[in-house]
């Protein structure tokens, strides 16, 4: 929308309320020392804004029914099939819902936000799709991400599925819950203070957090800038690196990436031998 340059009259009148005596010539100066910055607003409304491309089509799905979702972990079911070959290839994979599936509702875990529907796919939504991996819906999360339960979430409680008396953790429930289950083989999770971490211990999975900046976040619903982490959730460790490896790197959109960010062969570095590796453990913790 374009910024509207304050008038003569709007200047007075602010400068009455902060107590200040400006002459006309004053208040003239000033509103000319104003425009190169509203200028500048008016620049950018004219440039065309980046968005990743939606590459792979796909149809609008549908609400899950209760009898295919007895945990309670998906919020929105569809079919994205990926490219033909790929290291993805077969797997399917959920998404969390604070990240954005082009043509699929994203509500975030709450009301506020039910009925957005998203216009773009995220960067980590394009490279599972490009690495060959099936997306099968978007998996329910906290409310606004900001709970480590599985309970706060509009769409109601994600139920752990080794006893669904009991939580599933937060914030990427339906992910720990739905690739816990078998539901699928691997989820996007998105973490600030352990929610990929929570869910994927309380369900028994694998899970990381990777280092800050090596996931894009692009397309993704904040919390902070300089916590924010999307990764991986799977039911081994191999699967684990394999679908690190297909989203890390350097998109050129996420400002929290350096420009010499560099991703490795995550899969092809698990040779089960730590020697040499030194652990420490946080004694309150145990």
């Amino acid at each position: 929308m374009p910024i509207k340059p304050p008038t003569i009259d709007d200047l007075a009148h602010i400068a009455r309320g902060l107590h200040l005596d400006l002459s006309s010539s004053d208040l003239e100066s000033f509103r000319q020392l104003l425009k190169p910055s509203v200028l500048a607003y008016a620049r950018l409304d004219q440039l065309e804004e980046p968005a990743p491309i939606v590459k792979y089509p796909r149809a609008g799905g549908q609400h899950p029914v209760p009898e295919q979702n007895p945990l309670n972990g998906w919020y929105w079911r569809c079919e994205i099939n990926g490219a033909p070959e790929g290291p993805l290839k077969g797997k399917t994979v959920a998404i969390k819902d604070n990240v954005a599936v082009a043509e699929i509702p994203m509500m975030n875990g709450t009301m506020l936000l039910e009925g957005f529907v998203a216009t773009i796919d995220a960067t980590v939504v394009t490279r599972i799709l490009d690495a060959g991996g099936s997306i099968l819906g978007k998996s329910v999360c906290e409310s606004l991400c900001f709970s480590g339960g599985s309970h706060t979430s509009d769409n109601g409680p994600v139920r752990n599925p080794h006893d669904r008396s009991r939580s599933t953790g937060g914030s990427s429930s339906g992910s720990g819950a739905l690739v816990a289950s078998g539901a699928v083989d691997m989820a996007i999770g998105g973490d600030q203070g352990g929610s990929i971490r929570i869910p994927s211990s309380w369900c028994g999975i694998y899970g990381l957090k990777p280092t800050y900046g090596l996931v894009p976040y692009t397309g993704a619903f904040p919390i902070e800038l300089t916590l924010d982490h999307l990764g991986p959730m799977a039911r081994s460790a191999a699967d684990r690196a394999l679908m690190l490896e297909a989203i890390a790197g350097p998109d050129g959109l996420d400002p929290r990436q350096p420009a010499d960010l560099t991703s490795q062969p995550y899969s092809k570095m698990l040779s089960g031998n730590v020697r040499g590796l030194r652990f420490a453990l946080v004694r309150e913790g145990l």
